[in-house]
């Protein structure tokens, strides 16, 4: 998410920081690079202009040209403006004050709507709201059936009717809510090619009759300035109460991001950075132009480490760690805690400045992981606690087991055995903690 965007603001960055002295000249040079990066990102020209020009009336004033740290400061005042651009705080789901609170989901076909109905209700559950998913959709081929899946698939129920009309199907998805104690209705709405007046106007029907509390407009992260005049135009017709970039996690360039809280002066307020089901984030200016500008993103990763990690489990880690009494069974919870975080290659993205340096470029085998899980399931539980008890022919079987080789299961044995010596060495100095980042 954002890689190229923020690769190129890190080459920039870079020489202004190497800058012991800022003149006008050379910071002009500077803003030129900005931005052809910002137009390179599929930036809307205008927003980029603009950016640009608040970028350089501000460096240009005594405080940075004076600074002892010149290039630091113009550092900071980009960040400052990226953060203006993509919005000053975050900004919060509306509900209603009567049930259901119904939020409706709008945008061109395609854009991922659907799936983002089964991630929004599964972060709506998880912060305490009770959802139901609503099939508003009875032009696409099967898009009922994708909503049913989907709602199997998080656990979430699905109210499909048979019928063609949209507003009155609607009003009995509500009904249906209300009768059984559902807080919260997520209207999957039709999208299309392109826009036209009979969406709109159908749209318009919708909105007038079920009074949704949020509007979310969809937008595939991929379009570039697609997106952002897809957004105008059902802005002027719906006036939408936030933004859902969708399709992050690929070859997305990242101007639409920056481009349409500007254009539209909407909150982006999700973005969803994978396929599955739990890959929703809540967009926070301040962090993400944290990451763009390679400063990483460690309340984000603390989050997540927090999510994952039980607190009562992480305390009697600890404890045996203190004993000297880490198992491969300790070791295997553990990887199934990283797990539950997200793709490592996306932890890695979060970690700040030099951290991300030093992992710049390694390529994450996520299929080393599921080899060291069957490795440690081929395993007996004796055998866990006690693998100084592995001779040859029990790493044989363990390999033929686990559908790996026996030179797999000694590098395991042999990493294990590294990680063990390095909690000992750890006590032996005195460490203060024995805990491993994040639980781990």
């Amino acid at each position: 998410m954002f890689q190229e965007l923020s690769e190129k603001f890190e080459s920039v960055l870079r020489k202004l920081r190497g800058q012991g002295k800022l003149t006008e000249k050379n910071i002009a040079e500077s803003m030129r690079e900005i931005r052809r990066v910002l137009l390179e990102a599929d930036v809307n020209y205008k927003i980029a202009k603009q950016f640009i020009a608040d970028v350089e009336a501000r460096s240009l004033g005594q405080e940075v040209l004076k600074s002892i740290t010149p290039g630091q400061q113009v550092v900071k005042i980009i960040y400052d403006e990226l953060r203006k651009l993509m919005g000053e705080s975050d900004a919060p789901i509306n509900y209603s004050h009567t049930i259901p609170s119904v939020i409706m989901l709008v945008g061109l076909q395609g854009s991922g709507k659907t799936t983002l109905a089964g991630k929004l209700g599964r972060y709506l559950r998880k912060k305490g709201r009770n959802p139901l998913l609503v099939a508003a959709d009875v032009y696409r081929p099967a898009a009922k059936e994708q909503l049913r899946v989907v709602g199997r698939a998080v656990d979430i129920p699905a109210f499909i009717e048979d019928g063609q009309d949209v507003v009155a199907t609607c009003q009995r998805a509500l009904e249906h809510a209300r009768k059984n104690l559902l807080d919260t209705a997520i209207i999957d709405t039709a999208g299309r090619l392109h826009i036209d007046e009979a969406m709109m106007d159908e749209l318009t029907r919708v909105k007038a009759t079920i009074k949704p509390a949020e509007i979310l407009f969809v937008a595939d992260g991929m379009t570039g300035q697609d997106a952002v005049n897809t957004a105008k135009a059902f802005l002027d017709k719906l006036d939408f109460d936030g933004v859902v970039l969708t399709k992050m996690d690929g070859d997305a360039r990242g101007g639409a991001a920056l481009s349409i809280r500007a254009v539209t002066n909407k909150p982006i307020k999700f973005i969803s950075v994978g396929e599955k089901f739990d890959q929703l984030e809540k967009f926070h200016p301040d962090r993400m132009a944290s990451r763009i500008l390679g400063m990483g993103d460690v309340i984000s990763l603390v989050e997540k480490a927090q999510e994952a990690v039980e607190l009562e489990q992480a305390a009697q880690l600890e404890a045996k760690l203190r004993r000297q009494e880490f198992t491969l069974e300790d070791f295997f919870g553990q990887l199934q805690q990283i797990k539950k975080m997200g793709p490592l290659q996306d932890l890695l993205a979060m970690m700040p400045g030099n951290m991300t340096k030093a992992f710049k470029g390694l390529q994450v085998d996520e299929k080393a992981l599921v080899r060291v899980e069957a490795i440690i399931n081929s395993m007996t539980p004796g055998e866990r606690r006690h693998p100084h008890i592995l001779n040859g022919s029990r790493r044989k079987r363990i390999a033929m087991g686990s559908g790996t080789s026996v030179q797999e299961v000694n590098r395991l044995l042999n990493q294990f055995e590294m990680i063990q010596k390095m909690f000992k060495s750890m006590k032996r100095s005195g460490g203060r903690s024995m805990k491993m980042p994040f639980g781990f």
